[in-house]
């Protein structure tokens, strides 16, 4: 049986989650290979980079790195 008197349990953040949110990726540059178009971006909000790679044009880009401060 559940207590009706019951708190929330408190969410644990760190220092990297308050900074978080949803990066607007800019692309800086793109070079076609054999695999697709490497595209690398920017979020125009804090600077993070990536490289992403995009394997077909109707095809959304996936990240090939993981994010890294500019």
């Amino acid at each position: 049986m559940t207590s009706l008197h019951t708190l929330p349990i408190p969410r644990q953040t760190t220092l990297a989650h308050e900074h978080e949110h949803e990066h607007s990726w800019l692309v800086d540059s793109r070079h076609p290979t054999s695999e697709g178009i490497v595209l690398y971006v920017r979020c125009g909000g804090c600077g993070m980079h990536r490289v992403d790679l995009q394997t077909h044009p109707q095809v959304p880009p996936a990240a090939l790195s993981r994010e890294t401060s500019g």
